[in-house]
């Protein structure tokens, strides 16, 4: 059995039932499944990148991924129904509890300036949502024969029904998230950049209409 698995069931548990209240030790959440997701639009021009990064992702995860395909076509970017354009690997059991041992304990610490996952990416579910962009970073991965580096997201599913009692759950098992007073100011800064990045995009939409009125008067 897996050490973490092990540690949660004698040890885990009981915290979390004093914690969130609970007096069934059935209805107390847990890990129910971990979905890697790899987008590669780039096979458009470079067919190879779907089998290099179908290899490493297998390395990582210790499964073979399924390939994803488009389901809506995209004139802009050659793209059309049906095309192979990325990877998935469903990770459950032992090795669902495996991959997050190895990503609290050795990858996540090894990132670079590393101050600790951000609490804003739960879906409302208590599903947490995690981009990285470097899956060199995951120790199976020699960087030294990879292609190209690439990203990946990791959604890590858990039974738990509300973010708050997702949240205490992975803290519970190690999920590295800033503190408090540290997630305020990451808050704020988010905050601060989505409201410049809708005031950048009035300003683009007024420019382009500007522009449409002086062309239509220019026809005219």
């Amino acid at each position: 059995m897996n050490r973490l698995k092990e540690t949660y069931k004698k040890e885990i548990v009981p915290k979390l039932m004093k914690k969130l209240k609970i007096e069934n030790n059935m209805a107390v959440p847990n890990l129910e499944k971990i979905v890697i997701n790899i987008g590669l639009g780039e096979v458009v021009k470079n067919p190879q990148a779907l089998e290099k990064m179908s290899d490493d992702l297998s390395v990582i995860t210790g499964q073979k991924p399924l390939v994803t395909k488009v389901k809506k076509a995209i004139s802009n970017f050659n793209i059309r129904p049906g095309m192979d354009i990325g990877l998935k690997v469903t990770l459950r059991h032992d090795r669902m509890w495996d991959f997050f041992d190895k990503l609290v304990t050795i990858v996540l610490p090894m990132v670079k300036d590393f101050r600790g996952l951000s609490r804003r990416s739960f879906d409302g579910y208590g599903n947490y949502s995690l981009g990285m962009r470097d899956h060199t970073i995951f120790p199976e991965i020699d960087p030294n024969k990879i292609d190209k580096i690439r990203s990946l997201q990791i959604i890590i599913v858990t039974t738990a029904r509300k973010d708050h009692d997702g949240l205490i759950l992975l803290e519970e098992l190690g999920m590295p998230f800033a503190k408090e007073s540290e997630a305020r100011v990451l808050d704020n800064i988010h905050e601060t950049l989505d409201k410049e990045k809708k005031e950048l995009d009035k300003l683009k939409e007024e420019r382009l209409s500007k522009g449409k009125d002086i062309q239509d008067r220019r026809t005219e």
